[in-house]
């Protein structure tokens, strides 16, 4: 790695699903880091992306759907019904998107290297990312409020054990992480947490 005063920090983050990744990664913008949220960049490679488009709609020719606006697109909820109910569908969509991600990532931080920046992973451990990054952090909750908040979102008793099973437990994710934030409290709770970890990282590294 580049010596310390040659850049910034690199820390990655990751969490069980509805834990709160994204609400942490809005503090960390807050406190002036670059953030860039995986889920995000998919999601951007979905509508932007002609060569991804092209090869999901060759693999899948049932994911197309018409809008209400009679537009043609991709449907991201029958690509998530593919992939979560077969393992061979999820492991090549993986290889077409994570590549593409990684290389997002590895760009933006290239750009502005001096730039503290914080990464959000899902899959952070179980794709061997960590070493990437200077610190893993990891945003936990308790199985009652992750179910809680994922059915807010829609999402089914059914869909919620679909998407669980394909990511590590919690508890193995908290065991590898550096640091744990708890976002069991409120919003001020975990942000108190949040930026005791920013400061104590920046000062260890003046």
């Amino acid at each position: 790695m580049e010596p310390r005063a040659a850049r910034g920090l690199r820390i990655g983050l990751t969490g069980g699903i509805g834990c709160g990744k994204t609400t942490a990664v809005g503090m960390f913008r807050e406190l002036n880091f670059g953030v860039l949220e995986s889920d995000a960049v998919v999601r951007d490679l979905w509508e932007t992306d002609d060569e991804v488009k092209a090869a999901a709609v060759k693999r899948w020719p049932g994911i197309l759907e018409k809008t209400l606006k009679s537009e043609i697109k991709i449907s991201r909820r029958k690509v998530a019904e593919i992939v979560f109910a077969d393992q061979k569908e999820l492991e090549w969509l993986e290889g077409l998107l994570h590549p593409r991600v990684r290389l997002c990532w590895q760009s933006a931080m290239e750009v502005e290297p001096e730039k503290d920046w914080v990464v959000e992973i899902p899959l952070l451990f179980e794709k061997n990312l960590a070493s990437g990054f200077d610190y893993t952090l990891c945003i936990a909750s308790s199985p009652a409020l992750q179910a809680a908040r994922l059915a807010a979102r829609g999402l089914s008793p059914a869909e919620i054990a679909a998407r669980q099973a394909r990511q590590w437990p919690l508890r193995d994710k908290i065991e590898r992480a550096d640091w744990v934030a708890l976002n069991d409290g409120s919003v001020e709770f975990l942000r108190r947490q949040i930026v005791h970890f920013t400061s104590r990282l920046r000062n260890s590294s003046k």
